[in-house]
C-alpha cells in the first residue's frame, strides 16, 4: 500500500463526498426506471425499507446455512492462517 504524505483536505473530502451522493442518486433513480420497465419479477422478494432484499440476511442464496464441523472449521482456519503466514513472508 502507498504511503500517503499529508491528510487530505477536508473541504476536498466534503466535496468529493457531495459529488459521490450526487452521482450515486443519479444512479439509483436510473436503475429504478430500469426496474420499473422490467416490471414485477417473479420468485424475487420485494426490496425492504432498509435496502435489503429478503434473503439477505441469512447469506447466499437466501436458503438454509450449513453447518460445519469442528474438524472442517479447524481445518478451514489452519489453512487460512497458512496462507496469511504465506502472505506476511512474501511482504517481508
Amino acid at each position: 500500500m502507498a504511503k500517503r504524505t499529508a491528510a487530505p483536505n477536508r473541504e476536498i473530502l466534503e466535496a468529493a463526498l457531495q459529488g459521490l451522493e450526487t452521482q450515486r442518486q443519479k444512479l439509483d433513480e436510473q436503475i429504478a426506471q430500469v426496474r420499473a420497465m422490467l416490471g414485477p419479477r417473479v420468485g424475487r422478494p420485494a426490496k425492504r425499507a432498509g435496502g435489503q432484499s429478503g434473503g439477505a440476511e441469512k447469506g447466499v442464496g437466501g436458503g438454509k446455512r450449513r453447518n460445519l464441523s469442528p474438524e472442517a472449521r479447524k481445518r478451514i482456519a489452519a489453512a487460512q492462517k497458512k496462507r496469511w503466514a504465506d502472505f506476511r513472508k512474501s511482504q517481508a
